[in-house]
């Protein structure tokens, strides 16, 4: 099913596209450092898998801006290059593959159903901090092998642990200071959640140190928070103006696949990240120097119209679909299998729960890369949702 409707509610969803048919690539100043955007799909995806010429082995320099003023820590496995990247990987898989079980998949439906509830027929919902924030927490919990009722500190810190509010480096003393708190406690008296397994783990034959423990977690709760915040938020407010689009996916559940990858390279969550060059390299026309940074863009990249058809239109059935929403190569998301099921649960219970949604008020969440704007989830999003009958 093709549909036109702008998810973002008007504006362009494709800002880096005259930057990428010109040049395919986008220097763009960051906190007073030039740092070239790879924009094209095809070069994104050879970026991403030359860990060699382009490094994630920079503890707290991946993220764009860096987050050297909010955490000391290195960000495992995401902050690691091939060997110890896959080592730190299969550690958790166990956790982040969960999602694939069916049992998994129930107990996401179950919590999705219970939370959408209370919002059909309400005069006014605020789907951002009222229902997608306490929905990625809730569900971490589960992810983690939690108590859900740790989730009310957790959604404490808001949409974003580092960058909502005013004090970053203040939010960031609080987040490590949780997590050690957890993994001292665990040390005590380890359980079977994630900070009871980390004081198992071996990572090359050696237990997990304790700042690499931490460096999980902080991944495992800044990671993956924000992106499905503005995903599930996204998808509520295409809805609103496409009721159609909803009954059709419904009619036919198989199809709420196909439709959630469609979300995630519209809204492409995460705009891009980057990556730290060892020695001197060229991005396009930019010379890059040793230990400087480069970024791979996700968002221009899964707007590419050499490899996307009419990459502007929402087909919710787009097959082939080789989006890069969850990132590329070795570093391709751990947490997607968690993302996928909320999502997939999201739109099947809104289909089965609500005949329609009304947008009330909104304000747009954005970003800016120099002369760049780009529209990317909501501030707030106020709704009303009626019951299906």
């Amino acid at each position: 099913m093709t549909q036109d409707t702008d998810i973002s509610q008007g504006s362009t969803l494709d800002p880096f596209a005259a930057a990428r048919r010109a040049q395919g690539v986008l220097q763009v100043d960051f906190d007073g450092e030039p740092i070239p955007m790879i924009l094209g799909h095809r070069e994104v995806r050879k970026a991403a898998k030359d860990w060699e010429t382009f490094s994630s082995d920079a503890p707290c320099r991946v993220p764009i801006p860096a987050e050297t003023n909010v955490r000391s820590v290195r960000q495992l496995p995401i902050e690691a290059d091939p060997p110890l990247h896959k080592a730190a990987r299969d550690l958790l898989k166990p956790f982040f593959m969960r999602p694939a079980k069916p049992e998994y998949v129930a107990q996401i439906d179950a919590l999705v159903g219970r939370l959408i509830e209370p919002l059909i027929g309400a005069p006014e919902v605020e789907i951002v901090r009222g229902f997608a924030l306490p929905l990625q927490s809730l569900a971490l919990t589960h992810l983690l092998g939690m108590p859900e009722a740790a989730a009310e500190e957790w959604i404490g810190w808001g949409i974003h642990v580092f960058h909502d509010g005013e004090n970053s480096g203040e939010k960031g003393s609080v987040l490590d200071r949780y997590i050690r708190g957890q993994i001292a406690a665990a040390s005590s008296n380890p359980g079977d959640d994630l900070f009871g397994a980390m004081t198992r783990m071996e990572l090359n034959g050696r237990p997990l140190t304790t700042d690499e423990m931490v460096g999980i977690a902080n991944l495992t709760f800044a990671g993956g928070r924000d992106t499905i915040i503005t995903a599930v938020s996204s998808i509520i407010a295409y809805f609103a103006d496409n009721q159609p689009a909803l009954d059709w996916l419904c009619e036919e559940p198989k199809r709420i696949a196909f439709a959630v990858e469609e979300f995630v390279r519209v809204t492409s969550p995460l705009t891009h990240i980057g990556r730290v060059c060892p020695r001197p390299t060229s991005v396009g026309p930019h010379d890059v120097a040793a230990d400087a940074r480069i970024s791979l863009c996700w968002a221009s990249a899964n707007f590419d119209e050499t490899v996307f058809d009419a990459p502007e239109e929402i087909r919710l059935d787009r097959m082939p679909n080789p989006h890069l929403g969850f990132g590329s190569g070795h570093h391709n998301c751990l947490g997607a299998a968690q993302a996928r099921a909320i999502l997939r649960s999201l739109i099947r219970q809104l289909g089965e729960q609500t005949s329609s949604i009304k947008i009330l008020e909104q304000e747009r969440g954005e970003e800016r890369f120099g002369a760049i704007r780009r529209e990317v989830g909501f501030r707030f999003l106020r709704v009303n949702m009626q019951p299906r009958v």
